[in-house]
């Protein structure tokens, strides 16, 4: 009876109904390259990349760098700080803090303006920036061509997902919207219980309680009862990610929460929808949520789908 329950509420979910919704930034398809150009100006602001903990950031430079003159705020928080004659690469560990903000500083061997790079290593729950280039002297041809290339690819994806929300807004609510979309196919909504499957990494702003993996034609989603913790404040999640043992992630589409996890017996829901195709939402997954300064988080491991 429970599951035929849940399956109705997802039905809801999926159509667009509900108390609270956050929706995630959609994962882009492939590895982005961000460039930072340089000039001599001390006034220039230093560039902001965002790091997160277990993914690499390799910075590429087109000079070569001292590795006795680079310096890194809380060097304690990095798993990996390996550091080449052009290159540096950075793995935060668990004790970096989501929302932390540190500076890193390179100095460059050959004496040319600018001597040093500042940047701002800007830690998220689960997102990172994996290659960043940093120019001091002139582009190529081809930097900006490749630049050029991926900004049509983001483009394409932007429209797309337009297209996407266009749709669903002219769809009718409930289970017709589902059909006439094609979320839902001809075998309906698999689920299963992964309750006790399921893990929970320690010290986060909820606790568990139960948790339902769902598959549509189209189609993920992950339903959580969270209960209080004993943290302090309430808790709403606004954001949320899928990622794989390879680092593979689900475009989220949806985050859900039925209400604030606050003090009391109470238990509340939180939904996140993504979208997948069949052979991209096999195998294994980590379900990471974070709230709106992204400092308290629930992280769930050991997720998979019917």
């Amino acid at each position: 009876m429970h599951h035929s329950v849940s399956a109705v509420l997802l039905f809801l979910l999926l159509a667009g109904e509900g108390t609270a919704l956050a929706q995630s930034p959609p994962a882009t398809a492939g590895l982005i390259v961000r460039r930072i150009e340089l000039v001599s100006d001390d006034a220039q602001p230093a560039a902001e990349v965002a790091v997160s903990p277990g993914l690499s950031t390799v910075f590429i430079f087109d000079s070569e760098v001292s590795r006795e003159g680079l310096t890194i705020e809380g060097r304690e928080r990095f798993a990996v700080v390996d550091a080449g004659l052009t290159t540096l690469r950075l793995v935060p560990s668990e004790k970096i803090s989501a929302g932390e903000r540190l500076k890193l500083t390179v100095r460059f061997l050959d004496g040319a303006a600018p001597a040093t790079a500042t940047f701002v290593l800007a830690a998220h729950p689960a997102r990172s920036e994996a290659q960043v280039e940093v120019y001091r002297r002139k582009r190529s041809v081809e930097t900006y061509q490749e630049e050029v290339r991926q900004a049509r690819i983001e483009a394409e994806q932007c429209r797309e997902e337009n297209e996407r929300l266009r749709a669903e807004r002219s769809a009718p609510d409930g289970l017709t919207g589902l059909i006439s979309t094609e979320v839902l196919g001809k075998r309906g909504v698999d689920f299963r219980e992964v309750t006790k499957a399921v893990t929970q990494a320690p010290g986060g702003a909820a606790a568990k309680s139960f948790v339902f993996a769902y598959r549509t034609a189209r189609r993920v989603a992950v339903e959580v009862s969270l209960k209080y913790a004993g943290d302090a404040q309430p808790w709403t999640a606004v954001g949320a990610s899928f990622r794989g043992k390879a680092n593979e992630e689900l475009k989220v589409l949806r985050v859900w929460q039925s209400g604030p996890v606050a003090p009391g017996p109470a238990l509340q829901r939180v939904v996140v929808e993504a979208e997948s195709a069949s052979e991209s939402s096999q195998g294994v997954f980590t379900l990471k949520l974070w709230d709106a300064d992204m400092r308290r988080t629930v992280t769930l491991g050991n997720v998979t789908f019917p």
